[in-house]
């Protein structure tokens, strides 16, 4: 195997209890990552259909070729498999999260993991280097996230942590990277997360209850050996440009935020320690997943919220709202805006990161929690929830946001008591069951646009990732258009400044770089036309097809790349689509060029696809919620539109989505993907020119061929 991996990959059978391995070279042409793992689930998964508790449920762990290396950002892990978090079908789906795990796992010499099957007992794995072991767990089971890593870390380094220990004929002051579950997975919920260190976590998908059914309590890794670059030279070269022409600069004028505390202000300068959505009121220092520069985590004086950032440092906010008065919906981001400064935030502060501690320990999803928290406050004034009301619930609903009611809501959860026995299963499920989800789902008061999972931005509005999620598995949470277009005008709206770069300057950045897309700015207009556009259908495939393969795959981080616009940069245009290849090629020594990345996205993609759709996809369920089309949005979204001849930022608040528009703009969509625009199945003529020729076959076999 080629340079930027490790050359084999590890299988385990928890039935049998057998350890193998796959020699990484089988899947090459998927590069890694995100492609390895689809690629391995399409073979070894026999019944794709599943559910993601059940035992042949096939998980898979994978690690990118950037991974251990020095390139920015590059150290993501992505999980894959049937999730039991997707409504109303378990879609085979991922997850993905940063730390040092991926790092570890392939000094260890693997490029990934594939879990099978379910052990008799709790287990944990641990890996050193070639040694694996499957241990019992049981001494593990019912702790927490925190407390199963210190216990490992224990076993693992006889309790030398931070000191050099002997591992075979290599030395190491490395404390073992462990991804484990909480109670919340051992609950089997379906909104459980899989935890690594302090705050990463493979979120999304519910892989944390899938583990739980699997009684896989943690894996644990710990390597001494390094990954060989092919060109050093070329990698610190560009590693240099990187940092000279892109990364924050504090002498830089157009870095200073205007609002103290203003954390929304990383949209624009990406500056360290700024991710977590929550001010800074002790001291603290920047923290970064392993071998990024770029830092955007914080680790605190006080120990409290480590590593934590973005939507689970800004949940526990919630509750700062004057009791007695309603919360509107707001998006995990317009929240975080809102709060930049709130008084009372110090006082606050070290009870909401205890909340944010918890919440990681019992490892529980953090959008479903805090949906549910407003949705319960909402039906608590409706007197539609409390001792004895139509949803019978003890929550101390007169403490609603203070630390003690949290503390209450997440135990219910994660060990399903009462009514946290509903909300285990996910909110759009438990609706379900109170009878509540049909009508919740016309007025939009369950926000819950697609595939039980929430919205993440406002469906009606900036809609790329929620196109990409009705089109998908899951919260698609790709950030990659909607942090220029939306994230700079959102700053200026908060700030009352002027934007710092103008919606047809900014445009025109973004028409050049997607490529091979490239030359058509109306693929960046979210005016009411520019919603059901062919230009938007490029736009929503350009996105699918890079998430696939550069940050999927080679595991570049969400928040990095793509890079569009750049305020350390003179011209403000960032580092895509340049950077991507030359840090890839310096790694992997391989020649690719960034359009080659697009078309083995666009594969993997279409894999994808055929995976759901021998689940049961069909393009009549790819339907939005009813509020979607039936309810105007009354938030405030600005984004750039296209109107009488000339670009400018405007609100899109105030509109809903038209049904038949959306039904035309998939026909679209669907034929610029070569799939049938009546079922939404991929047709052979688009499989077998990508190689897919063997997937093309089973879906004919199946009776699910496009036509």
């Amino acid at each position: 195997m080629g340079y930027g991996y490790a050359g084999k990959i590890l299988r385990l059978n928890l039935s049998n209890r057998s350890v193998s391995t796959i020699d990484t070279a089988q899947y090459e042409e998927w590069v890694g990552g995100h492609g390895l793992g689809s690629a391995i689930f399409w073979d070894l998964c026999q019944d794709k259909t599943v559910s993601g508790f059940d035992p042949r449920n096939v998980i898979t762990i994978m690690a990118g070729p950037m991974a251990g290396t020095l390139a920015p950002g590059s150290t993501r892990c992505e999980m894959q498999g049937i999730g039991p978090q997707g409504y109303p079908i378990e879609w085979f789906t991922r997850s993905s999260f940063g730390g040092r795990f991926a790092p570890q796992l392939k000094y260890a010499g693997w490029d990934g993991v594939v879990i099978e099957g379910k052990a008799d007992a709790p287990v944990w794995i641990n890996v050193i280097n070639d040694h694996v072991t499957i241990e019992d767990a049981r001494g593990l089971w019912g702790l927490g996230t925190r407390k199963t890593q210190e216990e490992i870390w224990a076993r693992v380094t006889g309790n030398r942590l931070n000191d050099w220990q002997a591992v075979g004929d290599a030395y190491t002051t490395q404390k073992p990277a462990v991804l484990c579950i909480g109670q919340a997975g051992e609950h089997l919920s379906r909104i459980a997360t899989v935890m690594h260190d302090g705050g990463f976590a493979a979120g999304q998908g519910g892989f944390g209850g899938a583990w739980g059914a699997k009684n896989l309590k943690a894996i644990s890794v710990r390597g001494t050996g390094g990954i060989k670059v092919a060109d050093s030279k070329a990698l610190i070269d560009t590693w240099l440009w990187h940092k000279t022409n892109f990364q924050f600069n504090v002498d830089n004028p157009r870095n200073e935020a205007p609002i103290v505390n203003f954390t929304d202000y990383w949209i624009i300068n990406q500056s360290p320690g700024a991710v977590p959505i929550a001010p800074i009121w002790e001291p603290c220092r920047p923290k970064g997943c392993q071998g990024c520069p770029v830092a955007c985590s914080r680790r605190m004086a006080s120990g409290l919220a480590n590593e934590a950032h973005c939507f689970t440092t800004n949940w526990p906010y919630l509750g700062i709202i004057p009791p007695g008065t309603q919360p509107t919906w707001m998006t995990p981001g317009e929240w975080a805006g809102g709060l930049a400064e709130p008084t009372d935030i110090h006082g606050l502060a070290k009870a909401r990161y205890r909340t944010t501690d918890l919440l990681n320990d019992y490892g529980i999803n953090v959008y479903d929690v805090f949906f549910a928290d407003v949705y319960f406050y909402i039906l608590f004034l409706m007197d539609a929830i409390g001792p004895g009301k139509a949803i019978n619930c003890d929550l101390p609903f007169d403490k609603w946001g203070t630390e003690e009611y949290k503390a209450a809501y997440l135990k219910m959860i994660a060990y399903r008591e009462g009514v946290g026995d509903d909300l285990a299963e996910g909110l759009e499920r438990a609706a379900e069951r109170w009878g509540r989800r049909k009508d919740d789902l016309e007025s939009g008061l369950l926000p819950y646009p697609h595939w039980g999972y929430s919205e993440h931005n406002d469906p009606r509005a900036g809609v790329d990732q929620e196109y990409a999620t009705i089109l998908g598995d899951r919260d698609s949470n790709d950030h990659s258009f909607d942090l220029p277009t939306h994230g700079i005008p959102r700053v200026a709206s908060i700030s009352k400044t002027e934007p710092v770069i103008s919606a047809e300057r900014l445009v025109g950045i973004l028409s050049q770089k997607v490529l091979p897309l490239q030359g058509d700015p109306l693929m960046f207009d979210y005016s009411d036309a520019g919603l059901y556009s062919a230009s938007r259908a490029k736009t929503i495939a350009w996105g699918r097809r890079y998430a696939r393969f550069w940050k999927d795959s080679v595991g570049y981080c969400d928040l990095l790349w793509p890079n569009f616009f750049n305020a350390n940069a003179p011209d403000f245009s960032g580092y895509t689509p340049e950077g991507e290849a030359r840090f890839f090629n310096a790694v992997t020594g391989k020649n690719i060029s960034f359009v080659d990345g697009m078309e083995i996205g666009r594969r993997t993609w279409n894999l994808d696809r055929a995976v759901w759709v021998l689940q049961g996809r069909h393009r009549d369920m790819e339907v939005f919620a009813p509020y979607v089309y039936q309810v105007p949005s009354t938030r405030i979204n600005h984004f750039p539109v296209y109107e009488n001849g000339q670009w400018r930022y405007a609100n899109v608040a105030g509109r809903a989505l038209d049904k038949d528009r959306f039904e035309e703009w998939k026909a679209k969509y669907y034929e610029l993907e070569g799939w049938d625009k009546i079922t939404g199945w991929p047709t052979r003529s688009t499989l077998e020119p990508l190689g897919l020729g063997k997937v093309a076959d089973e879906l004919q076999r199946r009776g699910k061929l496009g036509g």
